[in-house]
């Protein structure tokens, strides 16, 4: 499989903008050493990277992918909220560090990126 473009701008802008947190999320988790922390953040971080190629050359595995990582990226949350409570999702910098997953998460899985990929992507 051949990788042709790294961006597309005939994709819609949710799913453009989704593409591009992707790519985010990889580049600050190797930055950042998300890749050294846990084996998951290794995942998260590659995912995220081949996640954003899939989607910009329209294979539906990508979107997929992106959708996968995404809810991957939110687990960590999940679990907080499970083990110390709905509060501690109050704290500022827990906020601050929810709110890029889920814009990620939400701009992949809108109706208009979803019907994109189910009309478009291979």
């Amino acid at each position: 499989m051949r990788f042709t473009r790294w961006t597309n701008p005939s994709l819609p802008q949710t799913l453009q903008i989704g593409m591009f947190l992707l790519y985010i999320d990889a580049v600050f988790g190797l930055l950042f050493g998300r890749v050294f922390l846990f084996p998951l953040g290794t995942a998260i971080v590659i995912g995220s990277a081949l996640a954003g190629l899939g989607i910009a050359n329209e294979l539906k595995w990508g979107w997929q992918l992106g959708v996968a990582v995404s809810a991957l990226a939110l687990l960590p949350f999940v679990l907080l909220v499970l083990s110390d409570g709905i509060g501690a999702l109050l704290a500022f910098e827990v906020l601050l560090s929810l709110l890029f997953p889920v814009a990620q998460f939400a701009l992949l899985v809108h109706p208009q990126s979803r019907d994109h990929q189910r009309i478009w992507f291979s």
